[in-house]
C-alpha cells in the first residue's frame, strides 16, 4: 500500500486525497450530464452543488470521526473521514443549495444520486491504496494483507484495535490476509450506479423514484459490508453504528415513498 505519492515540504499528497479529487470529479461530470438530460440548471449550478456536497461532506465525514473516538483534537488531523457524517452533512448542504438556487428537488435528486453512487466508489478506491476500512481476517484466495495500513494488519492489532477474535497462538506481528472490503465496496457502488443510470434513462414516475432506489442499495450495501469490517464500534449487540443508520435510512425512504404514494393516490382519485 502507499502512504504518500509524493510531498511538497511538509505537506504530503497520499492517494486517498488523489481519489477523493477524482470523486468529486466524476461526480460532477455525471451530475452534469443527468441536468443535461432533464434540461435542469446549468454549469454553475452543478458546481455550486458539488462544492456544497464537497464542504458539507468533508465537515460531516471529520466532525463524526471526532464524536466516534470522543476527540475534537481530530477535527485538525488529516486523517480520519467517515462516510455517512459526510454523507448526511454533504446532503443537507446539498439540500440547501437546492433551495438557495430554486432547482427542482425531486427531479433534481434523481440526477444527483448516480452521481453519489459513482464518488462513492471511486472514493473507496482510496481507502483501498491507503490500507484503509479493510475488513476481518480470512482464508478466501483474494483475502490481502495491508503492510502499510491504517493501521498495518498484523494479528496484534487486529486483536487490540478492533477486537476480532484472532487466535491467541498466533503472534502479534504476524501479517494476516484480510477481505479488501474497500474493493468490495467499489464493485457495489459502480453496480449501483450502473442500476441508477438504467433506472434514470426509463424517467419512471413520480421523479425522486431513482433517488429512493439508490439511496435504499446504498444502505443495504453498507450494512452488509459492515459484518466483514474490521470494527470497533459494535456498539449494539454486535451491529456497528453504520448498521443503525443504514437501517434508520431503510426505514426513511419506505416512510418517504409510502407518503409520496399515498398523495398520489389522494390527487388521482
Amino acid at each position: 500500500m502507499i502512504k504518500e505519492i509524493f510531498h511538497i515540504g511538509s505537506f504530503s499528497v497520499s492517494p486517498f486525497g488523489v481519489m477523493l479529487v477524482f470523486a468529486f470529479l466524476a461526480g460532477y461530470l455525471q451530475l452534469r450530464w443527468g441536468m443535461r438530460q432533464l434540461g435542469i440548471g446549468d454549469e454553475e449550478d452543478a458546481s455550486a452543488l458539488v462544492f456544497a456536497a464537497g464542504v458539507g461532506g468533508i465537515l460531516g465525514a471529520k466532525v463524526y470521526y471526532a464524536i466516534l473516538n470522543w476527540d475534537w483534537h481530530l477535527l485538525f488531523d488529516r486523517s480520519g473521514l467517515v462516510w455517512y457524517g459526510g454523507f448526511i452533512a454533504g446532503f443537507l448542504g446539498v439540500v440547501w443549495m437546492i433551495r438557495r438556487r430554486r432547482l427542482p428537488v425531486w427531479p433534481l435528486a434523481d440526477v444527483v444520486a448516480p452521481a453519489l453512487a459513482l464518488g462513492y466508489g471511486i472514493g473507496r478506491i482510496g481507502c483501498f491504496l491507503v490500507g484503509d476500512d479493510y475488513g476481518r481476517p480470512t482464508d478466501l484466495p483474494w483475502g490481502m494483507a495491508f503492510p502499510v495500513g491504517l493501521p498495518e494488519t498484523t494479528a496484534g492489532n487486529l486483536r487490540r484495535m478492533f477486537g476480532v477474535a484472532v487466535p491467541a497462538s498466533i503472534p502479534d506481528d504476524t501479517l494476516l490476509r484480510v477481505h479488501p472490503t474497500q474493493l468490495y465496496e467499489t464493485a457495489l457502488a459502480l453496480a449501483i450506479w450502473g442500476f441508477a443510470l438504467w433506472l434514470f434513462k426509463r424517467r419512471p414516475e413520480p421523479p425522486g423514484t431513482v433517488a429512493l432506489a439508490v439511496l435504499a442499495l446504498l444502505a443495504v450495501e453498507r450494512f452488509l459490508i459492515e459484518i466483514l469490517r474490521a470494527k470497533d464500534d459494535r456498539f449494539f449487540g454486535g451491529f456497528t453504528l453504520a448498521q443503525v443508520i443504514s437501517v434508520a435510512i431503510l426505514l426513511l425512504v419506505a416512510v418517504v415513498a409510502w407518503v409520496r404514494r399515498q398523495r398520489l393516490q389522494t390527487r388521482a382519485a
